[in-house]
């Protein structure tokens, strides 16, 4: 198994970067893991046809806020925030952009010259430059401010702010979607459910790390942020009678694992699952397709194996749409794969 950065890097073409949603949700292709048999090319709405009575789907209920703030500095100079998460009453974790000359104390205005927030420090011990503020509005004009915060690969907005939530989201809290849920319609749940495939949520509020390359080639020295994740009793009650659980989404299968390992259903989980993880809860995951070099494809290796090269590069082939607003894939653990030697 790989435990460099290098091995998690892989020719991504520009053309595949997906830059609108397709419609409807579940028209998206699937890429259906096989083992050590060729892939499957299905479609997001086929997904019943894979699934049988007894799964249990669990999915991150999260809400993405509209966490992108177009400010300026007193001086007149712009300052993008991205608000990352809520920490106690008004304060809030965010990024700014640029950040090397903001200090405690400044405020941020709007367009108008109304203070909307201030600047209270930097994070402590924090080498990605993220800062602390204090919203000096309330959060329902905070919010009136802002923009959902599309990562920077997609050039505009869409057409349809909703289609960057979850048709079941609920609490907002997110800085970004948890993108493998963004191809159900309510439809689809509901024809899992009158399969007797159950519906169960999670909630992991996705933060810094969901953009944050590898900065380490050696993956033990790399340093994941904390998430707050929540697993409701009756969540993990369901993982332990299901014949399978199925996983939406590597922030569902890092909110049910770290709940599992750190035996709390509650709290902050810095969890990097890396190849070698003893998995505990999940045993399918479905996921979108992901940025080389990034935690979520070490967690994808740690699930199948050196097979996701494979996999990718099928999918490169075949054209699949790729990151937060493309296509999709199933991958089961259980399947056998070869080794890197037997490659």
């Amino acid at each position: 198994m790989s435990s460099r950065a290098e091995d998690f890097d892989y020719e991504l073409p520009d053309e595949l970067i997906a830059q609108q949603p397709i419609e409807p949700r579940s028209a998206a292709r699937l890429l259906v893991d096989r083992g050590s048999a060729a892939p499957a090319d299905l479609t997001v709405e086929q997904l019943p046809s894979l699934l049988r009575p007894g799964d249990l789907l669990v999915v991150n209920d999260t809400r993405v806020i509209p966490a992108r703030l177009h400010l300026h500095r007193r001086s007149g100079g712009a300052v993008e925030v991205l608000l990352l998460e809520r920490t106690v009453g008004d304060d809030w974790t965010c990024l700014l952009r640029p950040a090397r000359r903001i200090r405690a104390g400044e405020s941020l205005v709007d367009a108008s010259g109304r203070v909307i927030a201030t600047v209270t420090g930097r994070t402590p011990g924090d080498d990605q430059m993220t800062f602390e503020i204090r919203s000096e509005v309330s959060e329902e004009i905070l919010f009136a401010l802002g923009e959902m915060p599309l990562p920077p690969y997609i050039a505009s907005q869409p057409d349809d702010p909703s289609r960057y939530q979850t048709v079941y989201a609920q609490r907002p809290a997110s800085a970004a979607a948890p993108t493998a849920g963004l191809h159900f319609t309510t439809e689809l749940l509901s024809e899992l459910r009158a399969m007797d495939v159950t519906v169960a949520a999670v909630e992991l509020v996705v933060g810094l790390d969901t953009f944050r390359p590898l900065a380490e080639s050696d993956l033990s020295r790399h340093q994941m942020h904390t998430e707050s994740y929540r697993v409701p009793e009756a969540t993990m009650a369901l993982c332990r009678s299901a014949e399978r659980v199925v996983a939406v989404g590597t922030t569902a299968t890092r909110a049910l694992e770290s709940a599992a390992l750190r035996g709390e259903l509650e709290g902050r989980t810095d969890l990097f699952i890396t190849p070698g993880h003893r998995w505990q809860v999940v045993d399918l995951m479905m996921t979108n397709f992901h940025m080389p070099r990034t935690t979520l494809l070490v967690m994808i290796e740690a699930m199948i194996g050196p097979r996701w090269r494979e996999l990718y590069a099928h999918a490169i082939a075949q054209r699949y749409r790729f990151l937060s607003f493309g296509d999709a894939m199933l991958l089961d653990r259980h399947l056998t794969f070869p080794t890197r030697s037997q490659q």
